[in-house]
């Protein structure tokens, strides 16, 4: 397998194309000669996201996808061997949050969770994987969490998908090694999505707590979702098994290897205020 993967002239999928990181990911990805599809449920912002592209039209198609319709994503790798041949390039981006304790997170949201955020990436990669393997050169990268390598109070539903993406990544890359196919998992920190402000909440929370929640947990998020986009593309192109994409991601991820077992009731709450000021990030 090639050390650096060169973008240019490659097809590549982005999943939660209409806003956030996949947005980001989508201008980056045009900036570097890639031809796109994207993908999201918003179709009126996938339509923006590539009215603001430089690129031709006739180089980026968009698809209205739920990654949580398994009959729709087994449909899916047609569509994008219609559009563009083939695919070298897979983006698992879309996720959503249900914030609460365990006990008061519904089944029905867990699952709903899980759906997108765990299934949606299983479901793609396998869709995509037989176009993705036709490539000579291909990679697959899948969006963790910092809550993919800390499991804070309040984020259990979030927290178990997220480490599910992390561990079925890093099984996949290692069942890739060797192969024309490459694997990355990313684990951003505090990024300027609209995550947050669309989560769903525990029944039984009041209009109250849930304003203050939301207050405290968007004051984690600071970077813009183009300066996370070019920290992952960068991680890409040297095909780095992970990269953490924040000051808050790196903080945790050191401490969490330092007290695996104790890093929550050491900083607790402050744990993801470390660097909330910070907008800056590496890979690793």
């Amino acid at each position: 397998m090639p050390a650096q993967f060169e973008f240019a002239g490659r097809n590549a999928v982005v999943t939660g194309a209409a806003s956030g990181i996949g947005a980001a990911l989508a201008q980056g990805l045009a900036a570097r000669g890639c031809r796109l599809a994207l993908a999201d449920k918003d179709q009126d912002g996938l339509e923006r996201v590539a009215a603001a592209l430089d690129i031709a039209p006739d180089r980026v198609s968009l698809h209205h996808l739920d990654v949580s319709d398994r009959e729709a994503i087994i449909a899916f790798p047609e569509a994008v061997r219609a559009a563009h041949g083939g695919a070298a390039l897979l983006f698992n981006n879309a996720g959503v949050a249900v914030g609460g304790r365990f006990e008061d997170v519904s089944e029905a949201d867990f699952d709903w969770l899980m759906s997108i955020n765990f299934w949606g990436v299983v479901r793609m990669t396998r869709a995509l994987l037989p176009l993705l393997q036709e490539a000579d050169q291909a990679h697959i990268t899948n969006i963790s969490s910092l809550f993919g390598l800390v499991a804070p109070a309040g984020q259990t539903a979030y927290s178990a998908s997220k480490f599910a993406v992390r561990g079925f990544s890093d099984s996949l890359r290692h069942e890739l090694a060797g192969t024309s196919v490459g694997v990355t998992t990313v684990h951003p920190g505090g990024i300027k999505t609209s995550i947050a402000k669309n989560a769903r909440h525990a029944a039984g929370a009041s209009k109250a707590e849930l304003e203050a929640g939301l207050e405290r947990f968007e004051k984690l998020l600071v970077m813009p979702p183009e300066q996370a986009a070019e920290i992952i593309l960068r991680g890409v192109a040297r095909r780095r098994p992970r990269v953490l994409v924040g000051r808050d991601a790196h903080f945790m991820a050191f401490f969490e290897r330092l007290f695996p077992a104790h890093y929550w009731s050491l900083i607790g709450p402050k744990a993801m205020q470390a660097d909330a000021d910070s907008t800056t990030g590496a890979e690793s």
